[in-house]
Order: C-alpha cells, then structure tokens, then sequence
C-alpha cells in the first residue's frame, strides 16, 4: 500500500486531467469523476502529450458523477469550470469523507466562498494554474506549455497540506509557488484573465495576437487592466503599477494564443463570463469604483449571451 495520499479528480478536462497525470507521476494513487467521457476513460485511460515528456496513465477508480466512492480521498481537487447552474458544493459532496481536504484548481475571482462556508471543518487549498494545456478529443489531452500552481491556504496561509501537496506537484516535475495570499494572488491572475478572455469572446475567438495587434487593443487592454488594478486595491491588493507593462510584455512573448474562454467559445460551451469579470465588476460596485471599460465588456458579453438564448 502507497503511503502517498490519495487523490480525486472532480472535473477532468484538460486542467484536471494534467494535474492528476502530475500526482499520478509523484506515486499517488489518482481516481477521477467523469460524466460525459466515462466510458472512453475507463476503456482507454487518459493520453497526454506534453513537453514533460508522455504523461498518459490510466486513473486507479473511473466514477460517474453520482456514484458512491470505494474510500474517501485525502485530497479531493475540483477542477470543474465555475459557471452559473453548476452547483460545486452538491458536486463534491459525495466525495467530501471527515478527513478530505478539498482542493479548488479553477479560474476566477471570489469563487472559494461558497465552498468555504459549506464545508468549514475541511482545509481548503486555493490553487492558481498558469497553463496552456486544451482537450482535442473524449480523454486525449495536449500540454502545449507551464504547468506552474500558485497555493495557499483559503483565505490566507500556509499549512502542512499546502507543503504535502506542494511537494507532490513538484515531485511529479511542475513548479509551485506558495503564498500567504492566495487572495491577493489571484487578484494578480485577474490582471491578465479579466481583460484576455472576455475579449477573445468579444473578438470572436480571436487570440492574444490580434487583441493586441489590432488598431486601439493594446490601448484597451491597459485600461482595463488598470480598472482591475483599482478595484483590487479598494479590496486591500495594491499592485505595482510595472505588472501592467509586464503582463504586455509576456503576452507579446508567447505564442498566439487562444484563452481557454476563447475555446469554450468557439465550442459553444459556456463561459466563465462572471467568475472571471462579472465578479470584479461586483466588488467594483460595491466600492463605488468606476470600471467604464470593464463594465462595457461585461455588457456586450450579455447582450451576446441574449442573443443566444443563454440568458
């Protein structure tokens, strides 16, 4: 028997799927809850391609969602998308033993609350990942570049979770960053996300390139990164105002790149639209901080939403 934790993976997309192709590498034993690619999983397990070298394995449980498990975990990692009707407190509830510690690997702003205030007795681990990994088919996954996790404790802190899991990331060849202020963290996170991915969806899937490229883009971009940088101070977050150039400069750095919001897009799946900006627009409210670009963008991504009968 292992002495390595065990793991469940809740939402093995792309995301998901990595980070357990990670833990799985470090020794430990990784099961996954699955809906819709339950059976090819369980037939064929999870090919990865990436830089990392061949990252496949196959899951040691294969659940769908709903199904009783054989053992808790010790570690239950939620990597599902944090959208409107998706009820993540019902969805790990099943898994959650007396001694799990629940795990949030998902884009966002304000998004561990809820899950905070449902199950106060277990630790929970805020996770940022700075990836570019996509699903292009039922249980195949490629890892095109980073992998790095930014984690802390929720809201604040670092325990000896944090260290046990942090050197199981690391063990399985990724880097981690642990903070006393995951908060703040992923307030940094927003400098780049909540400008990005909403424009992409805007920009009709458009990719990093042309929104910076294009006549006035590179211009809006620093506005509304600078709306985000207010609004995260109001929330006691100040930031440097050097981020702006830097998150600029690395952007121009990589590749053209298609957002993972630019993705769901282009594959009618939902988007993240209020995790990742509507939530920032909220906060802003509340501080009585105008966010004229922002809130433009959050606008136009409802009417879109209308148009399509989503809303």
């Amino acid at each position: 028997m292992s002495e390595k934790p065990s793991i469940l993976i809740v939402g093995a997309g792309a995301i998901g799927s990595f980070y357990g192709a990670i833990l799985k590498k470090a020794g430990c034993s990784v099961s996954t809850v699955l809906r819709s690619e339950y059976d090819v999983v369980k037939e064929q397990g999870i090919r990865i391609s990436s830089s990392l070298g061949d990252l496949s394995y196959r899951p040691d449980h294969v659940y769908r969602d709903g199904e009783t498990p054989e053992d808790y975990p010790d570690y239950l990692i939620l990597c599902v998308k944090v959208l409107p009707g998706v009820d993540r407190v019902a969805l790990v509830k099943p898994w959650m033993g007396p001694s799990t510690r629940l795990v949030l690997i998902e884009n966002g702003l304000d998004i561990e609350r809820e899950l905070a205030d449902a199950y106060p007795d277990h630790p929970l681990i805020s996770c940022l990942a700075f990836i570019a990994a996509s699903r292009t088919e039922p249980g195949v996954v490629e890892h095109k570049a980073y992998g790095k996790l930014v984690m802390g404790r929720y809201p604040e802190g670092i325990d000896d979770h944090c260290r046990e899991l942090s050197d199981l990331f690391q063990a399985g060849g990724i880097g981690i960053d642990l903070t006393e202020q995951v908060v703040g963290e992923r307030w940094r996170k927003c400098l780049w996300n909540t400008p990005f991915n909403p424009l992409s969806v805007i920009a009709n899937g458009a990719d990093t390139r042309t929104i910076l490229d294009a006549e006035g883009g590179e211009a809006l971009i620093r506005a509304m990164i600078r709306e985000v940088m207010a609004v995260a101070e109001a929330e006691g977050y100040p930031m440097d105002e050097k981020l702006i150039d830097l998150n600029i400069e690395g952007t121009r750095k990589m590749p053209p790149y298609k957002n993972s919001m630019a993705l769901d897009y282009l594959n009618g799946r939902p988007i993240e639209r209020d995790a990742v900006l509507g939530n920032v627009v909220t906060i802003a409210e509340r501080h009585g901080i105008p966010v004229p670009h922002l809130n433009t963008v959050l606008v136009t991504l409802r009417m879109r939403a209308k148009l399509a009968g989503e809303d």
